[in-house]
């Protein structure tokens, strides 16, 4: 009797699962969610450290980032002085590598809000409508995407900041957006289409289960379909890749910067320090050094949550 019952039970199963409709736990009863693992925490407490660190940086026990501050240049672990050095020009090399690094997770966190909501709507739109105008967008997508990002974002930094033209006696200052704007808005543009393709890939997927159809058959409006039951099952996919394209943004200020398209000095960014140091990278590497390494750590902190993210929420990308 319980062997039949057994064999009965595991032939309920096994045609449920041909069906698609048994959740993982019925079919895997012992396979439990994995957690982040030593990698992940490490990520995750570095991002940490580097974000208490610049939202605190104004309590912290740190000297001016602009003002001369060490009497011995290009020195590291100077006895008394600097923790981490000084730059060229005196500045405290720490300092600049904190307050830096508010910028530069500024500038990443805002241009990477601007592609989520943008990107993310429009691909929402892009996949869930299987029209012309689906296919506008996405060939405006592809077209974006074809760019080089590097190139675009300093083709928009140019154009947004104009050319710098001497203003006379008596004159006002044209208006001007501030610099920091013009970098969030330039990279915020590029990450536009890499948001609104990952996320048309996942709506091409979710618009076609069975409970999207359902809610359809019962005459739910294409906003309700989109937002309550479309949207909230795309979320992690586009949190996976709102974490790489941060990565991708604070790399790509600092490719910016070293092409003279960041922030004025004596602001501080990540790129800037690395921009700054490479007059000086022979004599002193430990000036490029430090913000090399917060951007490395950085990125790969971000990336490696991002893909521990999209492992744990069973992320699919098939339909790019």
């Amino acid at each position: 009797m319980t062997d039949t019952t057994t064999t009965d039970e595991n032939i309920e199963v096994t045609e449920a699962k041909v069906a698609g409709s048994v959740p993982a736990a019925v079919l895997d009863p012992v396979k439990k969610k994995k957690g982040i693992g030593f990698m992940g925490w490490l990520a995750a407490g570095w991002l940490i450290l580097i974000i208490t660190s610049a939202a605190l940086a104004d309590f912290l026990p740190l000297n001016d980032p602009a003002a001369e501050v060490a009497d011995k240049r290009l020195a590291p672990f100077q006895p008394g002085g600097p923790l981490l050095g000084a730059d060229a020009n005196g500045r405290d090399l720490l300092a600049r590598a904190i307050y830096g690094a508010r910028v530069s997770l500024i500038i990443a966190f805002c241009a990477v809000m601007i592609g989520f909501v943008i990107g993310g709507f429009l691909g929402l739109l892009a996949g869930y409508f299987r029209n012309w105008a689906g296919n506008a967008l996405v060939s405006v997508f592809d077209i974006l995407l074809a760019i080089p990002q590097l190139v675009l974002a300093l083709s928009l930094v140019s154009v947004l900041k104009g050319s710098p033209e001497p203003v006379e006696a008596g004159q006002a200052e044209p208006f001007k957006l501030p610099v920091t704007l013009i970098l969030i808005i330039a990279l915020g543009v590029v990450s536009i289409p890499l948001l609104a393709r990952i996320t048309r890939a996942s709506t091409l997927t979710w618009s076609q289960r069975e409970f999207v159809m359902a809610a359809r058959a019962q005459g739910a409006t294409h906003g309700r379909i989109l937002f309550r039951e479309v949207l909230p099952n795309v979320l992690p996919a586009m949190v996976s890749i709102a974490l790489l394209g941060m990565a991708i943004a604070i790399v790509a200020e600092g490719g910016l910067a070293i092409l003279g398209a960041s922030v004025d000095p004596p602001q501080a960014t990540w790129g800037t320090m690395i921009a700054t140091g490479q007059s000086e990278l022979q004599q002193a590497p430990f000036i490029v050094w430090i913000p090399v390494f917060a951007v490395f750590a950085t990125a790969a902190s971000l990336n490696y949550l991002g893909d521990v993210m999209r492992d744990r929420f069973d992320v699919r990308e098939s339909a790019l």
